[in-house]
């Protein structure tokens, strides 16, 4: 819920603080004073709407996965919408895209202001309906696991015979091109760092001759060692570094000419045409490493396409065999929640017969399985589709099947929202419309504009929203002040004493 709201600098608002409470809480006051404004701007804070408020911030009580939006659950979570040169989004604080703080606040506010169709879709339906089976001792949410997990076992199984299927068809020419791919590697059989010492043999190479004619030039320095030595023992110098130097150079030397001697036998043609070789790979396949693992895959493939039909054979008797439990399970589950939906389509109408509603038509009927079953759920208002019926009609039907879904509900359902749901309604239906937010607000924060007193009257908190000298301002009343508006509602600025003694009588029944 929303603890707490903050609006700063939107048209005739400066700045609006509210403590809403959790239940029914209801907006009033005079026309064009900004009950529309306020709404829209309580929106905007939750990224559900847009406005050209400097500052909408809410406080609410919902749980923030961490995981998911990467931002740290406290008791009390801070959601604001700034409106400077752009709109901008925060969550405590910590900056959001409209796009993940949508997603986020999708799951606890509904706007009963546009025809929304979420509430009618038929995974909604059927959870209600299933919800309903399950409160009635039948235990439909086993069944439903155990359907779903068969269902998706049944479709993946489905999806790999299909494409088994579809590969069989071209076998051969796959056969004939994992074999040729296999062979064409295996025929150059790249070793992993081959390349690297082919080019360091390739580099030997074209320097051996110009290396040893300079190393046969250099050994002329060993001729010519004993008189260093002799002369260092004439001026009584220890001469084992020099020995140790000349010693280091002999053995250098040594090694250089066995290195050239053991490439004698290397052909530099063999080397570059080894090296050209393993460079076609690479320019292919992108390196040794992934040429080796693509020829590994191939011969996998292969495998796989020699033994195509037993793997076949084995996928269709496993696909038949699911099919067929999943048809089973779905028929069981259609036969419960038939049974279940004449049920289900009385207790509607007996909402939409307070909502002063033409019956609804509920009607269950077979479409293709998917993870939910064969069911589909749909509703009609006295026979007409509900893209035809008025938006009065449309949010008072959606009422009433919140009602029947609220019944499986904790108490905190979320945020309801509703602008003027009771214009243009009789006292009758406006006080049918009353009593059934009145029930929801056992599990709905429900923010409701009202022109009527009926409706007014069920509050369990009543907010006026009035201009003092163009400034819009807001104001909880108690309970005389209440009485005030709603005899204001009812009678207008002259307000009578009938007035005010039927907003007392119906405030006093109400509370």
């Amino acid at each position: 819920m929303i603890e707490r709201f903050y609006l700063k600098e939107y048209l005739s608002f400066k700045n609006v603080e509210i403590a809403p409470k959790s239940g029914l809480v209801v907006f009033t006051g005079p026309s064009g004073s900004g009950k529309s404004i306020l709404m829209k701007s309580i929106l905007s804070s939750l990224g559900a709407d847009t406005c050209e408020a400097s500052l909408c911030e809410s406080s609410v009580t919902w749980d923030i996965n961490n995981d998911e939006y990467s931002i740290e659950n406290e008791d009390i979570n801070t959601f604001k919408y700034i409106k400077k040169e752009k709109a901008r989004y925060f969550i405590n604080n910590q900056s959001i895209s409209k796009k993940a703080i949508l997603k986020l606040t999708s799951n606890y506010l509904r706007h009963l202001s546009l025809k929304d169709f979420s509430d009618f879709e038929n995974e909604n339906l059927i959870s209600i309906l299933d919800n309903r089976i399950q409160k009635n001792s039948h235990d439909i949410f086993s069944l439903k696991e155990e359907y779903k997990n068969t269902f998706f076992e049944y479709k993946k199984i489905k999806a790999d015979l299909e494409t088994l299927e579809k590969e069989e068809k071209k076998i051969e020419e796959l056969k004939e091109f994992a074999s040729y791919e296999i062979t064409k590697i295996q025929e150059i059989n790249p070793q992993i760092s081959e390349d690297e010492e082919l080019l360091k043999i390739k580099k030997e190479l074209s320097k051996k001759e110009k290396i040893l004619e300079k190393i046969s030039l250099a050994n002329s320095i060993f001729e010519n060692e004993h008189f260093v030595s002799g002369a260092l023992d004439a001026l009584e110098v220890d001469s084992s570094f020099f020995d140790d130097s000349m010693n280091e150079l002999r053995a250098m030397f040594e090694s250089a000419e066995a290195r050239f001697t053991a490439l004698e036998d290397v052909n530099i043609e063999d080397v570059l045409n080894r090296i050209q070789e393993i460079a076609g790979l690479k320019k292919r396949y992108g390196s040794v490493e992934e040429a080796i693992k693509y020829k590994e895959q191939k011969i996998i493939e292969l495998q796989k396409y020699e033994n195509i039909e037993i793997t076949k054979d084995k996928l269709i008797k496993e696909e038949k065999k699911l099919n067929k439990k999943v048809k089973e399970l779905a028929v069981t589950l259609s036969k419960l929640r038939t049974k279940e939906i004449d049920a289900f389509s009385k207790d509607l109408n007996c909402y939409l017969k307070e909502l002063y509603l033409r019956d609804a038509q509920v009607v269950l009927k077979d479409m293709e399985p998917t993870e939910y079953g064969k069911d589909e759920v749909s509703i009609l208002l006295n026979n007409t589709q509900l893209q035809k019926i008025s938006t009065g009609e449309f949010n008072r039907l959606r009422l009433g099947i919140l009602v029947l879904k609220s019944k499986f509900m904790n108490a905190d359902g979320g945020i309801l929202m509703l602008d003027e749901i009771d214009a243009n309604l009789s006292g009758e239906e406006s006080m049918s419309v009353a009593k059934v937010l009145k029930q929801l607000s056992k599990h709905f924060q429900i923010f409701v504009v009202s022109h009527q007193p009926q409706l007014t009257s069920m509050g369990e908190q009543h907010f006026l929203i009035y201009k003092d000298k163009e400034e819009s301002k807001v104001k909880e009343l108690d309970f005389k002040q209440r009485v005030d508006e709603i005899a204001r509602i009812i009678s207008g600025e002259d307000i009578s004493k009938e007035a005010i003694s039927f907003a007392k009588e119906l405030l006093e029944k109400n509370r």
